[in-house]
């Protein structure tokens, strides 16, 4: 694995700066494999990358990091209705496993859980500090933080599927299209 310093480009374009360069490109093929949509964006464009990831009407839990924020166009207090009627969901990650391909999302006291799953389209926050490389340093992680809150997560990789009766199907327990906005 090597780290970079200066910046450089992935396949798609995306600028790579600082970080480690295998790991990212090792969720972002893992991620693709599964259909996920990846946008890269600074934390001051993060509320445009959402905004132009959507499709309203939209909510969303509020995102745990000072530096960024969602569009005004995402409901952060929906009624039972709001999220019915929903197109889309947005939350943070506070994870993402690159052997996996899959983000962590903690459930939260805003909603995350519905918010998340009850959507046809969930677009996930990540910091791109917040990869780690496998299953076994996510449970390192998220394990400590579990014990101590007692708090629950979902491991999501990619839309929901199934193929419980036949042929697969995706959507029939979850979003039917996932993107990850990587903040950089």
């Amino acid at each position: 694995m090597r780290t970079i310093q200066t910046q450089t480009k992935d396949d798609e374009g995306f600028t790579m700066s600082g970080k480690d360069v295998a790991l990212y490109d090792q969720f972002a093929s893992e991620a693709r494999s599964y259909g996920v949509e990846l946008t890269e964006a600074s934390p001051g464009a993060v509320a445009d990358a959402i905004a132009d990831a959507i499709e309203p009407p939209a909510i969303g839990t509020p995102l745990p990091w000072d530096d960024v924020e969602l569009p005004d166009c995402v409901e952060t207090n929906p009624t039972p209705a709001d999220v019915e009627g929903a197109v889309t969901g947005v939350t943070g990650a506070s994870l993402a496993i690159a052997d996996y391909g899959s983000v962590v999302l903690e459930m939260t006291a805003a909603g995350s859980e519905p918010v998340s799953l009850f959507n046809d389209l969930h677009v996930a926050v990540l910091r791109e500090s917040d990869l780690v490389p496998d299953m076994a340093a996510a449970f390192e992680w998220f394990g400590e933080r579990a014990r101590e809150s007692r708090g629950s997560a979902i491991v999501a990789t990619g839309p929901s599927a199934t193929a419980d009766m036949g042929a697969l199907v995706q959507g029939a327990h979850g979003p039917e299209a996932v993107e990850v906005i990587v903040v950089s």
